[in-house]
């Protein structure tokens, strides 16, 4: 009897070591920073608000637009009367909260480059790097939609 004690103790401790490896650890302030998106053209700068974060727009490559000579706008908006609002500090992550183990989710991502929002997603790509972030866009579900990777700019 002691024998079988000894080796369910055993297992279930190992058990318990095995998972708490595998434990990612993050913290929810973890995402906050500013972040390089995959074409290069805009850092968006994470932060927390009441709660849940968000993401704008705080700098574009290029931030004049060609044809008119002007900050860029948000023209692609389907709403016409945002299309007159700047690019710059456009809101385009909105209302994700942390699942308490290693994803953002039930936020939306706004696409200025057409005017669409999507469903969204957010975790880091590995549990060591902090530095690189997938974000799922998706309509529906998420098997349906497209996947982007940021990475953190230096502080």
């Amino acid at each position: 009897m002691k024998k079988i004690n000894f080796i369910i103790l055993l297992v279930a401790a190992m058990s318990f070591a095995v998972t708490n490896l595998n434990a990612q650890n993050f913290k929810a302030s973890d995402i906050e920073g500013v972040w390089l998106n995959e074409d290069t053209d805009a850092h968006v700068e994470i932060y927390k608000n009441s709660g849940k974060y968000f993401g704008k727009i705080i700098w574009l490559r290029d931030p004049i637009d060609e044809e008119t000579g002007k900050p860029k706008k948000d023209k692609n908006n389907p709403d016409e009367s945002l299309q007159d609002q700047p690019s710059l500090g456009l809101k385009i992550l909105n209302d994700f909260i942390f699942d308490g183990d290693d994803e953002w989710e039930d936020g939306t991502i706004y696409d200025p480059k057409n005017g669409k929002t999507y469903s969204c997603y957010m975790k880091f790509i590995d549990e060591n790097n902090l530095n690189k972030l997938k974000i799922r866009g998706y309509i529906g579900i998420s098997w349906i939609g497209r996947t982007t990777y940021w990475t953190r700019v230096g502080e």
